[in-house]
C-alpha cells in the first residue's frame, strides 16, 4: 500500500468515527439511547472542541492568523457548556 493510499484510508476511518459519534449523540438526544451512549457522545463533542481549539491555535502560531472566527469562538463555547455543564 502506497503512503497516499494509507493517508486517503486514515481519513476514511477518521470521517467514519466522526460521523459515527455524530450519530451516538443524536440516538441519545432524539431517541432516548441510553446514558451510555450520551456519555460516548459527550466524549465526542468534547473531542470536537478540543480539534477546534488546536486548529485555532495552529492557525496564530503557524500562520499568524489571529483567532478571531466566530463560528470557532461559538463552537468553544459549546464545548464548555458540555463538559462543565452540571449532568
Amino acid at each position: 500500500m502506497t503512503i497516499i493510499a494509507k493517508w486517503l484510508a486514515l481519513f476514511v476511518v477518521a470521517g467514519l468515527c466522526e460521523s459515527g459519534g455524530g450519530y451516538l449523540v443524536w440516538q441519545w438526544w432524539r431517541n432516548g439511547a441510553s446514558w451510555l451512549v450520551g456519555a460516548v457522545g459527550r466524549v465526542y463533542a468534547a473531542y470536537g472542541g478540543v480539534f477546534v481549539l488546536l486548529s485555532v491555535l495552529w492557525g496564530w502560531a503557524i500562520n499568524r492568523a489571529r483567532p478571531l472566527d466566530l463560528l470557532g469562538t461559538l463552537c468553544l463555547a459549546g464545548v464548555a457548556v458540555i463538559m462543565y455543564w452540571p449532568s
